[in-house]
């Protein structure tokens, strides 16, 4: 067991990482992505407003992204940097296509694109003056690997009183413009407003184009303007009668209602392509900043996460770490360990501290490999953070099979060996170290639902850096989880405060089986959120599997021939339980839904955008089912009747983004807040930027971020 573990470790960090970084260093973007910036005019003109072009050519079989990455990826985005008074307007995004990689499903662009920009110049520009545009262009280029790429473009342009169109580009701006889609209105005048709708037909959504004369089109997709609104790899089904085309289509994680689905529908019709854009497009967010002084300025003051440097992250880390001790989903596992160090306190001072240093490096490894992996994830492309693997329905299922088996075993059900609990005293010395290197591996595998205070900007800075300094960030994290038992174990001082070891242990011993038992139960709640009934009926029957397992194990012990029979029941009751169900669990968690609350909404981008420039005050909560910070901020705080009241009295609109199964629009958005992972509380008041609340909240943090704090005093 424990040459497995460690060599899964190493596998998972050091192999990703050694991987990501060959990739990297093999290929490079800007050899696969050629980019310049176009304009359409050969001159700029006061007070008027001129087409740009970001313009893409990619290598054959590499793609780029659209506005909705799909499943995956990044969409290009341009920090412009201009002279002041020019301004520019949103990307217009010509029609995607959908690009398949392995079961998922990306939307974007391959050979090349160009991204429409419009400039409006200011009249204060002056005739027979040279201006500068220029810009970073930043893009995620991907094949079966997936490479973060930016380029540095530039494009000088005189002011003159007219302007004649740039001779050269014409193609390519028609091509560009040939390439948008058309608004309905425009495309069909003949057609009812209600020409486009959406229905939900049982868990699906048609949506109906109402015009007769489709029978040419052969084929047809929609492509969503809010990330999760749809499955994205799931089949579009098309129909096409009298009325007109019905395309079904299946709702995704988000579960959007019909009637706020928008997007664009590309058709093909009579063998040429067509693209109609249904509902109204996302409005850019207000308050973002499109262009930056050409002149340098002194920078504002930077935010708590960007002022991090890798010492004071590694410091947040570490008191992240120690402070993860006393969350619930660490408890267990410790109130273990507690009971080990008691039946240790008798031994010598040096095979005591032998055991706190195999606990450390334990914990330590398992941190490196969860980072290493998350590193070289991040690195191809993948929008993962913190506690990635609990939003896999497999590991939550296996980590409560695991920690199932030891809770039997501290019932007295089944005899596992101190290598497994680290509780038993008849194996080896080399054993016993096992146990406790085990054990500071299932510390780490149940602390990754907790976020800690200070934990969650020091892990979104290191998911910024370099990946030495990344592994240094969750080095020091795991540090501080390991730090108080490790203590114990080196000051002889500590040991003699603990009791005597005695029979009283056995009967501690039983009573430690039941927070184990409780985290299993919590684990299986956590999969209900995740799978649908056929799934979550897999994982329970997975559990009686592992007890019939256990019970066969028991029965084998000391039983001559006839265990030999009962060792075999249990090796193939024990494989059942980890392999045979595996395939129903992924395959059933797309029926997954999450039931919202009274008041609350789904979060997406499109609908945060929309209250923003409304002026509504907002109030974002990113949480997860397998966050324990998460639901003890819902059930202690949020879900108060004082809370509720000032949300309700203050017309404070309540955004919930559920992080259980991986949502790339609510990744983008921890990520442009500097977290990894959630818990992760905004208030938006008008159209001002997001204020970031503690993770840990109280009834008063939240009412005077919403301005109510009057208001609910007075309830």
């Amino acid at each position: 067991m424990f040459r497995l573990l460690l060599a899964l470790l190493l596998t998972l960090a050091a192999p990703g990482l050694a991987g990501a970084q060959g990739a990297m260093t093999a290929v490079k973007a800007k050899d696969l992505v050629r980019a310049r910036l176009v304009a359409e005019s050969e001159a700029l003109v006061p007070g008027r407003t001129v087409t740009l072009g970001l313009h893409m050519a990619m290598k054959p079989g590499w793609h780029v992204y659209w506005r909705n990455p799909g499943d995956s990826g990044l969409p290009p985005e341009m920090a412009w940097r201009l002279p002041e008074g020019f301004t520019v307007g949103p990307v217009l995004w010509p029609v995607p296509e959908r690009i398949p990689v392995q079961t998922l499903m990306n939307f974007g662009y391959e050979g090349a694109v160009t991204l429409l920009v419009p400039l409006a110049v200011p009249e204060s520009a002056r005739a027979g003056e040279t201006v500068r545009l220029s810009g970073t262009l930043s893009y995620l280029v991907c094949e079966e690997i997936c490479i973060p790429g930016s380029a540095e473009l530039s494009l000088d342009l005189p002011v003159a009183a007219s302007a004649e169109p740039a001779s050269g580009q014409a193609a390519l701006f028609a091509r560009a413009r040939a390439a948008l889609p058309e608004a309905l209105a425009e495309a069909l005048p003949e057609a009812a407003p209600s020409s486009y709708r959406t229905t939900r037909e049982g868990d699906r959504l048609v949506l109906h184009l109402d015009r007769p004369g489709l029978a040419g089109v052969t084929e047809a997709a929609f492509f969503p303007y809010a990330e999760g609104a749809l499955d994205n790899a799931a089949p579009q089904d098309l129909a096409v009668d009298a009325a007109g085309l019905h395309l079904t289509l299946t709702p995704g994680d988000a579960g959007q209602a019909p009637e706020a689905l928008a997007g664009v529908l590309a058709l093909t019709e009579d063998g040429a392509r067509k693209a109609y854009a249904l509902g109204p497009e996302p409005a850019p967010a207000p308050t973002a900043a499109a262009t930056v002084p050409a002149a340098p300025e002194t920078p504002p003051a930077p935010a708590e996460e960007e002022s991090l440097t890798l010492w004071s992250a590694a410091g947040l880390a570490l008191v992240g770490g120690l402070l993860l001790n006393l969350m619930p989903c660490v408890f267990p596992v410790l109130s273990i360990k507690v009971l080990s160090l008691v039946r240790q306190a008798g031994e010598s001072a040096t095979r005591v501290r032998l055991h706190g240093l195999a606990y450390t490096a334990g914990v330590l490894a398992s941190f490196l490999g969860l980072a290493g992996l998350l590193i070289a994830l991040k690195a191809g492309g993948a929008g993962i953070g913190w506690g990635f693997q609990l939003q896999s329905p497999v590991v939550v299922t296996l980590l409560a099979y695991g920690l199932f088996a030891m809770g039997l075993s501290l019932s007295g059900a089944v005899h596992l060996g101190g290598g497994i609990v680290g509780l038993g005293d008849g194996l080896t010395r080399r054993a016993g170290y096992q146990g406790s290197f085990f054990t500071g591996v299932l510390a780490t595998l149940v602390a990754t639902p907790c976020t800690a205070p200070f934990m969650g900007a020091a892990v979104g800075f290191a998911l910024t850096q370099s990946p030495l300094a990344a592994l240094t960030v969750f080095a020091s994290l795991g540090l501080g989880l390991a730090l108080p038992f490790l203590g114990l174990t080196l000051v002889p001082q500590a040991l003699r405060l603990l009791p005597r070891p005695g029979a009283w242990m056995d009967v501690l011993k039983g009573a430690l089986a039941f927070p184990v038992y409780a985290t299993v139960a919590w684990l299986v709640w956590v999969l209900a959120q995740q799978v649908g009934p056929n799934g979550l009926l897999a994982g329970l029957t997975g559990l009686v599997l592992v007890a019939l397992a256990a019970w066969a194990w028991e029965r084998a012990r000391g039983a001559g021939r006839l265990g030999t029979g009962f060792g075999r029941m249990a090796a193939v009751a024990a494989l059942a339980a980890a392999l045979g169900l595996i395939a129903v669990l992924d395959g059933d968690r797309a029926t997954a839904r999450t039931a919202l609350a009274q008041g609350e909404e789904a979060f997406t981008q499109a609908r945060l955008d929309a209250l923003r420039a409304e002026g509504r005050t907002v109030f974002v909560d990113m949480t997860a089912a397998w966050c324990i910070t998460c639901q003890v901020n819902e059930r202690t705080v949020l879900a108060r009747e004082g809370v509720q009241a000032a949300f309700l009295a203050g017309q404070v609109v309540y955004l919930k983004g559920d992080w259980t199964n991986q949502n790339p629009e609510i990744t983008r958005l921890l990520e442009r807040h500097g977290r990894s992972g959630v818990p992760l509380y905004l208030v938006y008041r008008g159209q001002g930027e997001a204020q970031v609340l503690p993770q840990i909240l109280t009834e008063g943090i939240v009412l005077a971020a919403i301005g109510q704090k009057d208001v609910a005093a007075a309830q």
